[in-house]
């Protein structure tokens, strides 16, 4: 029979193994812990440790003990050393170190403490959104690709000719092959000068160093000025670029109907998505859009708590995204990604405008809108308008939940190509 011993230790030359027995068993405590600590984190800090902290009550091992049965002694209160009166001893000081809390009733002991690596935090916070272990393993970053100067190449496109490159190698060619012709040519005109000076214009020598020039010149005159051999062409090369920017708009409804427990699902779905973009960019920049009647862009203390609230008119929303995209983030340079949460209850009249502004002025600057509804009962009338654009834009997704163990069909569209 093999036997095996598992002898890994983590970065405090701590058992793993015993480690992850302990997570396994407390799993309920630590998975309080960390919905806590997600309700007072923010966006930006998700992907972080936390302290943990466990009452010791329930860290208290299950032991063994006679039941109630069989024949017992008890002894009542009372004493048989002082009357009433009496005078009584200071009691001796307690030795040994504080470990315990003050407490009014009884004895207290600390609660566990212990820190959550960024691994088990973030593999606690996908448990609860129910994502598969594959899309944990492979929140892959994006590759863009972008076109580079790769010197020059014998042929190409006559687009990506490189003229002065060419006319340089034209030159060097024919240099190298007139060069021993321009010398006997040079050597020949010389003959012939101090032929005529010695033998006169029509001798025969003189008629033969004439006609072995005539030849030369024309050899020299044969050379090409510029051969196909001499044409360079501009190279390009594919490289892998590091996408480097993104822009993500946090849009949600604070109407009388979102509660805060629809509130703290919209966080879930919006700290996923910046999760995943931090996969991918090495900079983002988050807005965050609240509304009800109106809109208005606010920090995320004020998104998430503040307790404004009143009727819902979303159009105002999608609004002022794109007029901030416009003032701020034109030109192309941001990759623009949209989350919106809300309960899908609108104004009847509103819903057509709203479909009309994401389909025409957002959808198209956009690398991925996804739209969230939450609500227990039937999609309302804002789902129903948008339901009309998945068709025509791919970069759109919308998912009806009611908790957040649901948010993960949104993501799947999102990382499916990273995954594929």
């Amino acid at each position: 029979m093999a036997r095996i011993i598992d002898r890994r230790f983590d970065s405090k030359k701590k058992s793993a193994v015993n480690r992850q027995r302990f997570l396994r068993r407390f799993k309920k405590q630590i998975r309080r812990a960390v919905n806590d600590a997600i309700n007072g984190r923010s966006i930006r800090n998700l992907d972080n440790g936390e302290e943990v902290s466990i009452p010791a009550r329930d860290l208290s091992e299950p032991h063994f003990q006679h039941g109630k049965g069989g024949i017992w002694d008890q002894i009542y209160s009372g004493n048989d050393q002082f009357m009433a009166g009496d005078s009584i001893n200071r009691p001796p000081p307690a030795g040994g170190g504080g470990g315990s809390k003050a407490s009014n009733e009884g004895e207290g002991e600390d609660d566990f403490v212990f820190h959550l690596s960024r691994e088990e935090f973030l593999d606690i916070f996908f448990d609860d959104l129910a994502l598969p272990n594959l899309v944990r393993t492979q929140l892959a970053r994006i590759t863009d690709y972008r076109s580079q100067r790769a010197g020059y190449s014998t042929d190409g496109s006559p687009a990506n000719i490189n003229i002065i490159r060419s006319m340089r190698g034209a030159l060097g060619r024919r240099l190298a092959l007139g060069s021993p012709f321009h010398a006997r040519l040079k050597e020949l005109q010389h003959e012939l000068d101090e032929a005529i000076k010695r033998y006169g214009e029509d001798h025969e020598e003189v008629e033969n160093l004439r006609a072995e020039i005539a030849r030369l010149k024309i050899k020299i005159e044969a050379i090409p000025f510029i051969d196909s051999f001499d044409l360079r062409y501009n190279n390009r090369i594919r490289v892998p670029k590091p996408t480097t920017q993104a822009l993500m708009f946090c849009i949600m409804d604070v109407s009388g109907s979102m509660d805060e427990e629809k509130k703290a699902t919209a966080k879930r779905f919006f700290m996923l998505l910046y999760l995943f973009l931090t996969r991918a960019y090495e900079h983002i920049e988050v807005v965050f859009i609240r509304h009800h009647t109106t809109a208005k862009e606010v920090d995320e203390e004020e998104f998430f708590h503040s307790r404004e609230s009143g009727g819902t008119v979303v159009s105002s929303a999608l609004l002022l995204m794109n007029e901030i995209i416009r003032e701020r983030y034109a030109g192309g340079n941001w990759n623009i990604y949209g989350a919106q949460a809300s309960d899908g209850d609108n104004w009847d009249n509103d819903s057509p405008i709203c479909r009309d502004i994401l389909g025409a002025r957002i959808l198209p600057y956009c690398q991925y809108f996804a739209y969230i509804e939450i609500t227990p009962g039937e999609p309302q009338n804002l789902w129903r308008e948008y339901d009309k654009l998945r068709g025509a834009y791919p970069n759109f997704a919308m998912q009806h939940i009611e908790e957040p163990a649901q948010i993960y069909p949104v993501f799947r569209e999102l990382f499916k190509k990273t995954l594929t």
